[in-house]
């Protein structure tokens, strides 16, 4: 991501400052059948942690697979209720979107034996207005960005280069952007176990953000 946006928006997270071989993978827009579950079962190949954002109506359709997430020791955050996109909206909208799937993510969370009262957010697209943030900070929220954007989503990308563009940029604390969604996995699935066997030979964690 641009220094610029970083500098800007210097509340949100983009990367983590850390002293180990750690990295932060993230999915974003689940939780979707297959495809949130084939993630979850190559995470655990290599023991890896991971934080998903997930949108509060893909929630209610799957609760099953959110609980999985959850059980399985990955951290969730909140994608809005539906997939909005910040600059579109206006204020109240979005956070009352925000807010829906935060109820959401507290009602069904109590199924398991974690409780998860998410309060990470990372808006859709990225995109979203000054004031939507700071109405967000101000109820508690941490705004997760990402420094590493794989394009698994991209339909002009190979999954070869879906899977160069995360293999050659990524370093220690960086934020690493997947998408556990229909739109993305062909990408994902080639990319993804590829990507985690590399970084674990080179002695990588992968590490969930809370």
């Amino acid at each position: 991501m641009p220094a610029i946006l970083r500098k800007l928006f210097s509340k949100y997270y983009w990367h983590f400052i850390v002293d180990k071989k750690e990295i932060y993978l993230t999915f974003d827009d689940g939780p979707i059948p297959k495809v949130t579950e084939f993630v979850l079962d190559e995470l655990k190949k290599y023991n890896a942690k991971a934080t998903f954002f997930c949108i509060g109506d893909n929630i209610k359709k799957n609760p099953d697979i959110f609980c999985r997430i959850i059980k399985e020791g990955h951290s969730i955050g909140n994608h809005t209720n539906n997939h909005l996109n910040g600059w579109k909206t206006d204020t109240k909208s979005y956070v009352d979107n925000v807010l829906v799937c935060e109820n959401i993510i507290s009602e069904i969370s109590e199924k398991t034996d974690v409780i998860k009262n998410s309060k990470l957010f990372r808006p859709p697209y990225g995109k979203i207005k000054a004031s939507q943030g700071k109405q967000l900070l101000k109820r508690g929220y941490k705004i997760i960005m990402w420094s590493i954007l794989s394009g698994d989503f991209d339909k002009s990308i190979t999954k070869e280069k879906c899977l160069s563009n995360v293999v050659k940029n990524t370093k220690r604390g960086d934020i690493i952007v997947f998408h556990d969604s229909i739109k993305a996995r062909h990408n994902l699935q080639y990319a993804l176990p590829k990507f985690l066997e590399i970084f674990t030979k080179k002695g990588y964690k992968f590490k969930a953000i809370i």
